[in-house]
């Protein structure tokens, strides 16, 4: 059986990664934590690019002999320049709360509310013969104000127009389909399916 380990404490991120791999894959690969392989401590991102950021999560297990998956994802805001970026769960200093606060509080008169989520996953080999990127983007507004409680990050602000909802509104399987994790774990499933063959 084949191990990957992806490169995230964030428990809801590794569960939804952990699900879309194995419906690709059945049981031919064993999806594990940092934790599970015995890496604590935080892994630093010194990257300027999602995808960079990305590669150097990914690096860390490959250094222990393992397939290292990881991704970077975060919001860019059009009126915003950009932001909040790769500093997208470390825009305020505080937790999400606090960002998506932070994020109504910038855009308090702005008229331009759109937005996209991107989302760049690495896939990094310890011998890197097979190393590969992949990234997929999804597109919406920023609400004036919360709506929904699933999801997690900017969910609650994001409003995605083709189903009338903000991320926060939908089921995880709806959202696995149109958001840029999703979209960019679809492109990895097809890449990895290529390089383990």
């Amino acid at each position: 059986m084949i191990k990957i380990v992806l490169a995230s404490r964030n428990k809801k991120k590794i569960n939804e990664l952990r699900g879309l791999i194995k419906d690709a894959f059945k049981s031919e690969i064993e999806v594990l934590s940092l934790d599970d392989i015995g890496v604590y401590g935080e892994i630093e991102e010194n990257g300027k690019t999602f995808e960079e950021n990305a590669i150097c999560k990914a690096s860390v297990p490959a250094k222990y002999g393992y397939i290292g998956v990881a991704d970077d994802s975060g919001l860019c805001v059009d009126a915003l320049g950009g932001e909040p970026g790769i500093y997208s769960a470390r825009y305020s200093g505080g937790d999400d709360e606090d960002n998506n606060d932070l994020i109504l509080k910038k855009l308090e008169n702005e008229t331009n509310r759109k937005a996209k989520y991107v989302c760049a996953i690495a896939c990094v080999f310890p011998d890197h013969s097979k190393d590969f990127v992949v990234k997929g983007e999804c597109y919406g507004q920023i609400l004036h104000e919360r709506c929904g409680d699933k999801g997690f990050g900017y969910d609650p602000l994001f409003y995605y127009e083709p189903f009338g909802k903000t991320f926060a509104e939908i089921e995880l399987s709806k959202k696995n389909e149109v958001s840029h994790r999703g979209v960019a774990m679809r492109h990895f499933i097809n890449e990895l399916s290529k390089v383990l063959k």
